[in-house]
C-alpha cells in the first residue's frame, strides 16, 4: 500500500474516532467546575490566613513577600507564571500631628491619631508594622484655622452652607466619610477655600449608628477608634507617568513635582484621616448655627453645629515620595485553537493594613479559582482561547499596578483582550452584587443561575439576587472603584466585577483581619467558594464557546434608556438628542443583525465544521463582537481628563460601593476611576458615575456659566457621543461604508 494511501486511511480512521469517540463538550467541564468536588473551602481559608499574617501596604517586604507566594502558588498549580515590576511614585508618611486649640480657660487637646489594639488581639504583636494614619498623596504642610462641619464634603453639602452664610475660606474643614471618594472630599474643600481637611469615620455610618451598638471584635463595626486611611489620588496609575508605563528596563520620563500638581490629580492642601472618637471630640467644640437634620450624627452623638469655630484645628502632615518597585503577578493557561485571544481575571494583593476584606478576599478566591482550572487540566480540559490570572499590586494607591501593566501593553489588549474580569472586596458578607459592562448582563444572570447561594442551598444565586423584583440589579463600572478602571476606560475591554456583602464598616483600618473575616465576613468560606464558582464559570464560557456570549442588544435598549434620562434632563435647552437616539436605532439593529448571524453559522454545522471558512467566519464574527466596546472609546478623550476614553453607558452607580459600599457605605477598595466617555465617574466624585459623563460635565458646566457658549459645548458633546454609539455599530456590521 502506497504511503498516499496510509496517509488517507490514518486521517479518515482519526476523524472516525473523533466522530465516534468525540472528547467531553467543554460544558461537562464548565458543570465540574462549580461541582462541589472541586471546590476546597479549607484551601481558601488557609490561603487568606498566609495572606493577611502582616500588614502588607505597597512596597513594604510584607507584599513582596505576598507577592511570592502567590506566584508559588499559581506555580504549584502548574500554571505558567511570571512577575512584571514597576518603578512607581508613592507616599509615606513622615510625621503627623493635630492639635486642637478651644478659647480659654480650656486646654488643647493634641490627638494621639493611633488605632488600638484590643484585648486578646492576635496581630498585636505585629500592629506596629502597620504604616501610621495618613492620605497618600496628601499634601505636606501646616494648616490652622477655625473649624467649619461640612458634612460628607460634597459639591451640594457647600450649597447648603452657602445658603446658611457659612464660609469655609481659610478654614480646616471637618468632613465624614461616606458618599464620595476622599480624594473629591480634600479637592472639594480645596475649591472652597479651605487650607486643611480632617475625615473622620462618623459612628452613624460605620459604628452601628451609636447607642448601644458594639464594635470589632464584639460585632462588626468600626471600634470608636478606628481610621479609614487610603490615597487622595484622582489620576489612575502613576502621576509621575500619565499615559505611559513606569517601566524599569531603561530609564523613565517622569513629571516633576511642580508638574504633577499642575497637571490636578494630587492634593493642593494638608490633611488627615481621624477616628469617630476624635471626629466626635472636634464636633463637641463646634458652635455656630445647628446643622441640618441629615447632618446630624448617631442617636448619642453631640449636636452637630457647622462653625465657624470658634476651636481652631492645627494640622501638620509631612510626607516623603519614593520611587518604589512594585510587583504584579500573572499565570498564564495559553488557549489550544485562539492563542491569541485573552480572557483576564485580575484581583490586587496590597492592602493598607492586613486586607482581609479589601483585598486579599479576592487574593484568596484567585488562588482557588487556579486551583479547580488545575483540576480541570487534569482531566482533559483545555481552554479554546488564553485565560490570563493577574494579581495586581499597589492598586491602593490609585489602580497603579494594573494601570500601568495596561498602559504598557495598550496596543496589544487593543487587538486580543476579550474580557476583563476582577474582582476585588470579593466577600465583606452576604448577598451577592454584580456591576459590568451591558453586553455582559446576561452571561452573568446565565453564572448566577448555575451556582447555589451560599447561605441558601435551596435556591441558586440569581433567585437571592432577582429578591421581590423581577431582574436583578447590574451596576454599571462607570465610577471609580477598583482594577476594571484601565481596561474599560483607557482602551474599551468589556469587564465585570463581582462580589458578596455591602456593608463592611472596618474598611480600610487595622481592624479588616483575619478574625474579622472569620466573625461577620464568611466564617465557613462559603461565599468566597461562590465567588470563585461564578467568577471561573464567566472566565470559562468566554474562553471556551465558540461564539463570545456578548449581547448587544441589551447595550443598545441601555443606552436608549440613558438618552431618554438624558432628555428629560435638558428638555428645555434646546439640546439637540435627534443624532444621538438615531445612532442608537443603528446599533440596535446592528445587535440584532449580528446575532441572526452568529444563529446561521450555528445552524450550519456538520460535515461543513471541519473546514476553514466556517472557522474564519466564526473568527471573524467574533472579532466584530470583541471589538465593538473599543468603538465607544474617543482618542481625545474626556474634556480635560484625555486619559479617560469611553463615552457611554454607566447608568446607575455601582451597587457595589465596597466600605459601605466601598468607599461609601472599589475599591477598593476599592477606591478608584472608570472613563472611557460612555463610562467615567462624575467630576467631583471619584466613585460616582454616570451616563455619558461628557455630557454630563459639559451640562454641569453650562448650568454654572448660564451662557449660549458653554450649551453648545453641551451639544458638542452629543454628537461625539453619537458618534462613538454610531462607530460600535458599524463594528458590528463588519463592513465599510
Amino acid at each position: 500500500m502506497s504511503k498516499v494511501k496510509v496517509f488517507v486511511c490514518i486521517a479518515i480512521a482519526t476523524s472516525l474516532f473523533f466522530l465516534l469517540f468525540p472528547s467531553p463538550p467543554k460544558s461537562s467541564y464548565h458543570s465540574l467546575y462549580i461541582s462541589g468536588s472541586l471546590s476546597h473551602n479549607a484551601s481558601i481559608s488557609h490561603h487568606l490566613y498566609i495572606l493577611t499574617r502582616r500588614p502588607h501596604i505597597a512596597g513594604s517586604k510584607a507584599n513582596a513577600d505576598a507577592a511570592a507566594y502567590v506566584f508559588s502558588t499559581l506555580s504549584s498549580h502548574a500554571i505558567p507564571s511570571h512577575m512584571v515590576s514597576y518603578d512607581v511614585a508613592l507616599t509615606y508618611p513622615l510625621s503627623r500631628s493635630l492639635t486642637l486649640v478651644r478659647p480659654p480657660p480650656e486646654p488643647p487637646t493634641t490627638f494621639d491619631l493611633r488605632q488600638e489594639i484590643y484585648d486578646g488581639d492576635p496581630y498585636a504583636d505585629v500592629a506596629s508594622e502597620v504604616v501610621p494614619t495618613f492620605h497618600a498623596y496628601a499634601k505636606s504642610g501646616t494648616a490652622v484655622g477655625p473649624v467649619v462641619y461640612v458634612n460628607y464634603g460634597r459639591v451640594e453639602d457647600y450649597e447648603v452652607l452657602k445658603e446658611m452664610g457659612v464660609s469655609v475660606e481659610g478654614t480646616v474643614v471637618l468632613a465624614r466619610y461616606g458618599k464620595i471618594y476622599r480624594g473629591d472630599i480634600v479637592r472639594n474643600a480645596f475649591s472652597a477655600g479651605a487650607v486643611g481637611a480632617v475625615v473622620y469615620t462618623d459612628r452613624k455610618d460605620y459604628g452601628g449608628g451609636g447607642g448601644d451598638a458594639r464594635w470589632f471584635p464584639d460585632d462588626k463595626w468600626m471600634p470608636p477608634s478606628g481610621v479609614q486611611v487610603g490615597s487622595l489620588l484622582t489620576v489612575d496609575g502613576d502621576p509621575t507617568t500619565p499615559g505611559w508605563a513606569s517601566t524599569r528596563e531603561e530609564e523613565c520620563e517622569r513629571l516633576s513635582e511642580e508638574e504633577v500638581e499642575k497637571g490636578g490629580g494630587v492634593a493642593m492642601i494638608p490633611s488627615l484621616p481621624i477616628s469617630a472618637k476624635d471626629g466626635e471630640a472636634i464636633m463637641r467644640t463646634l458652635g455656630g448655627q445647628v446643622a441640618n437634620d441629615d447632618w446630624q450624627g448617631s442617636t448619642d452623638a453631640p449636636v452637630y453645629r457647622v462653625g465657624p469655630g470658634p476651636a481652631f484645628l492645627n494640622l501638620s502632615y509631612s510626607g516623603e515620595e519614593r520611587i518604589t518597585t512594585i510587583q504584579n503577578v500573572f499565570g498564564v493557561i495559553e488557549g489550544t485553537e485562539e492563542p491569541d485571544r485573552f480572557v483576564i481575571l485580575g484581583n490586587h494583593r496590597d492592602a493598607w493594613t492586613f486586607g482581609a476584606v479589601d483585598p486579599n478576599s479576592g487574593t484568596a478566591t484567585l488562588l482557588e479559582v487556579a486551583q479547580r482550572l488545575q483540576k480541570l487540566q487534569k482531566r482533559g480540559w483545555r481552554p479554546r482561547r488564553t485565560i490570563v490570572l493577574c494579581n495586581w499590586d499597589a492598586e491602593e494607591y490609585g489602580l497603579i499596578g494594573s494601570t500601568e501593566w495596561v498602559e504598557e501593553n495598550r496596543e496589544m489588549l487593543a487587538s486580543r483582550a476579550v474580557a476583563y474580569l476582577n474582582a476585588d472586596c470579593a466577600v465583606s458578607g452576604a448577598g451577592f452584587h454584580a456591576s459590568a459592562t451591558p453586553q455582559l448582563d446576561e452571561l452573568l444572570k446565565q453564572a448566577a443561575l448555575q451556582v447555589k447561594d451560599p447561605d441558601n442551598s435551596s435556591q441558586s444565586i440569581y433567585q437571592s439576587w432577582v429578591g421581590s423584583s423581577d431582574s436583578p440589579t447590574i451596576g454599571r463600572l462607570g465610577g471609580g472603584g477598583s482594577d476594571f478602571a484601565a481596561f474599560v476606560q483607557h482602551v474599551g475591554v468589556p469587564a465585570t466585577d463581582i462580589f458578596f456583602g455591602g456593608g463592611y464598616p472596618v474598611y480600610h483600618s487595622m481592624y479588616d483581619d483575619f478574625i474579622w473575616m472569620k466573625k461577620f465576613g464568611d466564617p465557613m468560606f462559603h461565599r468566597h467558594a461562590a465567588v470563585a464558582s461564578i467568577w471561573g464559570l464567566v472566565a470559562l464560557r468566554l474562553a471556551d464557546e465558540e461564539f463570545l456570549p456578548f449581547d448587544y442588544l441589551s447595550y443598545a435598549y441601555e443606552l436608549q434608556k440613558s438618552a431618554k434620562e438624558l432628555q428629560e434632563e435638558i428638555s428645555d435647552k434646546g439640546i439637540n438628542l435627534i443624532p444621538l437616539f438615531k445612532s442608537i436605532e443603528k446599533l440596535k439593529r446592528a445587535a440584532i443583525k449580528i446575532n441572526h448571524q452568529r444563529k446561521e453559522i450555528e445552524e450550519n454545522k456538520g460535515w461543513t465544521s471541519m473546514r476553514k471558512i466556517r472557522h474564519l467566519k466564526v473568527r471573524e464574527l467574533n472579532d466584530r463582537l470583541m471589538m465593538a466596546e473599543r468603538a465607544f472609546t474617543d482618542r481625545d478623550g474626556l474634556s480635560g481628563r484625555p486619559w479617560y476614553k469611553h463615552l457611554t453607558v454607566s447608568v446607575k452607580e455601582n451597587p457595589s460601593t465596597h466600605a459601605v459600599h466601598k468607599e461609601s457605605p472599589r475599591r477598593k477598595d476599592q477606591d478608584h476611576k472608570l472613563r472611557p466617555r460612555i463610562y467615567a465617574p462624575v467630576n467631583h466624585d471619584d466613585y460616582g458615575s454616570k451616563s455619558f459623563p461628557g455630557i454630563g460635565d459639559a451640562i454641569e458646566e453650562a448650568k454654572s456659566q448660564s451662557t449660549e457658549k458653554s450649551w453648545s459645548l453641551v451639544q458638542h458633546e452629543v454628537w461625539r457621543v453619537s458618534r462613538a454609539v454610531r462607530h460600535a455599530s458599524l463594528v458590528l456590521n463588519g463592513e465599510l461604508t
